[in-house]
């Protein structure tokens, strides 16, 4: 990056916060991305969520915005939208892009329709559905809330009488359940950035799976980078991920899960548009192992805000 091209970003509104259940993520993540803004010496202000940051947008304060709210109301396409009215430019993914990938239940709808791979699943609405879903689908299974992130509400499901429980707890977050058929094997995440797939990382949890603790609070998950795959079996899955990304309108930046069989099938699992930035988080972990450093990652994301 040069001057003028510093200059051209104009002020940049580094949006974090919110009131979602993610709040506290997406705060750590804006700290180590103004950081990196200060820098590099882009003219930045940090809002608190976005209904603040739409006043000050409709006051003329800012020239685009760097997105990092995750959750409701940040990545749902709700402030898409918002942005998209006033003309500022933001990170990431547009209206469509946003709001399909945050309701995992479209996104896999949208998958399935185009021949790619996601785990057999059903909608529940109540605890009381947990026997016949346990018929249709076996054990064991993952149950989520449709429209979260960071495993927030998800439960992992070994015998019918975790089921119930399990559906309930998603429910706190959410009326509508995914469960979703357990894929037993070994975890993949891909980031991308701009139309690049970058080095697919491995995960092995300590615990049952890669839950929020994992992420954000234990040092114990094993993180591998290179992957462990052989390099053109990487390459086909970075081809499976980008096709998964694209075709549910996602653009920018963000990151696809995906996990494989004990045939080595993979099965995709969801797609994330605005991921963490925190010192635990997945894409600046790719990123590095692409030589793209945390500044150098900041600046590419930034200039996915385009406006169109």
């Amino acid at each position: 990056m040069n001057r003028d091209e510093i200059l051209a970003m104009g002020h940049v509104a580094l949006v974090v916060g919110g009131d979602s259940a993610e709040r506290e993520v997406s705060l750590r993540g804006g700290q180590a991305v103004a950081r990196a803004l200060e820098s590099m010496g882009v003219q930045h202000s940090v809002v608190d969520g976005p209904r603040r940051l739409l006043e000050q947008v409709a006051a003329g304060h800012y020239d685009r915005v760097f997105n990092l709210l995750h959750g409701r109301g940040g990545e749902d396409g709700a402030l898409q939208g918002a942005l998209r009215i006033y003309g500022v430019p933001v990170t990431g993914s547009g209206v469509l892009g946003s709001a399909l990938t945050m309701d995992k239940l479209q996104t896999k709808r949208v998958w399935q329709a185009c021949g790619l791979p996601t785990p057999p699943w059903r909608v529940a609405s109540s605890p009381f559905e947990a026997a016949s879903i346990a018929e249709v689908l076996g054990l064991p299974l993952f149950v989520k809330p449709a429209r979260e992130g960071s495993s927030i509400g998800m439960s992992r499901v070994d015998t019918l009488a975790q089921l119930a429980p399990a559906i309930g707890l998603a429910l706190e977050h959410d009326d509508r359940v995914l469960v979703e058929r357990l894929i037993d094997g070994p975890e993949f995440t891909a980031a991308v950035l701009d139309g690049q797939v970058l080095p697919l990382i491995g995960l092995k949890p300590a615990g049952d799976f890669y839950d929020y603790a994992a992420k954000y609070e234990s040092g114990d998950t094993e993180y591998r980078c290179p992957c462990g795959l052989p390099a053109d079996e990487e390459a086909t899955l970075a081809r499976l991920c980008l096709q998964a990304f694209e075709v549910v309108g996602a653009s920018g930046w963000g990151r696809v899960d995906l996990m494989l069989d004990g045939k080595g099938q993979p099965w995709l699992l969801e797609v994330n548009t605005t991921p963490g930035m925190t010192e635990r988080s997945l894409v600046p972990k790719a990123a590095h192992a692409a030589g793209i450093e945390f500044e150098e990652l900041v600046w590419r994301i930034l200039k996915t805000s385009r406006g169109d």
